[in-house]
């Protein structure tokens, strides 16, 4: 017989995270203050995509990265392009200030 809409056992499972996406909150605090600069930079320039505000983003991630609050991974996974000595990419794309690039 089937249980469906019958008040039985239901079946146990235990909940997978996915690889990407699900992080441990930081409960301590300890990458707050890193982060909180970083919401400040968001706020000043207004959600623009700022290479300030990305350079405090990147530090922000590699504060939780050892610190094990998220699995470690390099910045060119998480959308860091590595850029050249004098400042541009060496990928010759050209784009406008503070547009989102992935």
């Amino acid at each position: 017989m089937s249980t469906f809409g019958s008040p039985g056992q239901l079946p146990t499972t235990k909940p997978v995270p996915p690889q990407r996406g699900s992080f441990p909150l930081d409960h301590d605090g300890e990458c707050k203050e890193v982060m909180m600069n970083y919401l400040s930079c968001l706020k000043k320039v207004k959600g623009v995509n700022e290479d300030q505000c990305r350079l405090l983003a990147k530090s922000y991630l590699g504060c939780r990265m050892d610190r094990n609050l998220m699995a470690k991974d390099d910045f060119r996974n998480l959308g860091f392009k590595e850029s050249s000595p004098a400042g541009k990419d060496d990928s010759g794309e050209t784009g406008v200030k503070g547009e989102l690039r992935w």
